[in-house]
C-alpha cells in the first residue's frame, strides 16, 4: 500500500482532471489554465485560483508510478505528464 502526503494527493487529483504542462517557476498545471469563477457565483466576485503542482512532487509521483510522461523520449521538463491507471486506482481506493 502506497502512503501519500496531502500535497501528493492534491497533485494526483489535479492530474486526474487533465494533462499537466510546465508553467513559470517550476510549476505544473493544465494547458492554458486561468483564474476561474465558481459556477454558483452568479456575480463572479470570488475567483478560484489556478491549481498547480511543483516539480519535486511531480517527480515523486512519477517515481511511484502514479504519473507518466506522455513523450518518453523528451526530458522531464519538456514533456507533459498524465495520470496512470495505477494512479486512478489509488484515488478510487483511498478517496
Amino acid at each position: 500500500m502506497i502512503e501519500l502526503t496531502p500535497i501528493q494527493i492534491r497533485g494526483l487529483k489535479l492530474a486526474k482532471d487533465g494533462d499537466l504542462f510546465l508553467q513559470d517557476g517550476k510549476k505544473w498545471t493544465h494547458l492554458d489554465a486561468t483564474e476561474t469563477y465558481a459556477k454558483t457565483d452568479r456575480f463572479k466576485e470570488r475567483p478560484q485560483k489556478v491549481k498547480f503542482l511543483k516539480t519535486s512532487t511531480l517527480n515523486e509521483l512519477t517515481e511511484l508510478g502514479l504519473l507518466k510522461r506522455l513523450n518518453p523520449e523528451a526530458q522531464t521538463e519538456e514533456s507533459a505528464h498524465a495520470i496512470t491507471m495505477a494512479g486512478k486506482m489509488w484515488l478510487l481506493k483511498n478517496k
